[in-house]
């Protein structure tokens, strides 16, 4: 058995490494179902679509990105607090919130021998955050084609989307 109080850089790094590898394929696996749902409703979508409709996919889209960040958060957070680096699950999950968002600077901290283990972290999040951020300029660029789509139509015939509008 390893000893988790003995400092070992290259046991943390390739612990962190692996942690990170894991997130970042089930970020990967999780984007793209989120995509896929997305763009199945998508395409039911046109410009007499109700903005409420529309505005609802937005928010379930999003909803799910977010769900997602927090399930790879609590992976990170369930091995520090099993192997009693932070004891507490809700002090574990605080930590890893605190690092994947590169936040930093909360009360909890890991022990100093493992204290490479929270850049590592950051570094995930830094990762996913980013794939998210490209996905949801993805998304918003179809919701900018569907709008102007329907400025095209509201300018031919003003009165078109009059009983759509909706909200």
């Amino acid at each position: 058995m390893v000893e988790l109080s003995a400092p070992d850089p290259v046991l943390e790094t390739v612990l962190g490494t692996i942690t990170l590898i894991v997130i970042i394929f089930l970020h990967g696996a999780g984007i793209r179902t989120i995509n896929q749902r997305f763009s199945r409703s998508w395409v039911l979508m046109d410009h007499s679509t109700p903005h409420w409709r529309i505005n609802l996919l937005l928010a379930c889209t999003i909803g799910a990105l977010a769900v997602l960040h927090f399930a790879e958060t609590l992976l990170w957070s369930l091995p520090l607090s099993v192997l009693g680096l932070i004891p507490s699950l809700r002090d574990s999950y605080y930590y890893v919130l605190q690092s994947y968002t590169t936040l930093g600077g909360g009360s909890v901290t890991l022990p100093d021998q493992w204290r490479l283990i929270g850049p590592i972290i950051a570094m995930s999040g830094l990762f996913t955050f980013g794939w998210t951020g490209s996905v949801l300029v993805s998304i918003m660029t179809e919701f900018g084609k569907l709008d102007r789509v329907r400025a095209r139509r509201l300018n031919s015939d003003p009165g078109a989307d009059a009983d759509t509008d909706g909200g």
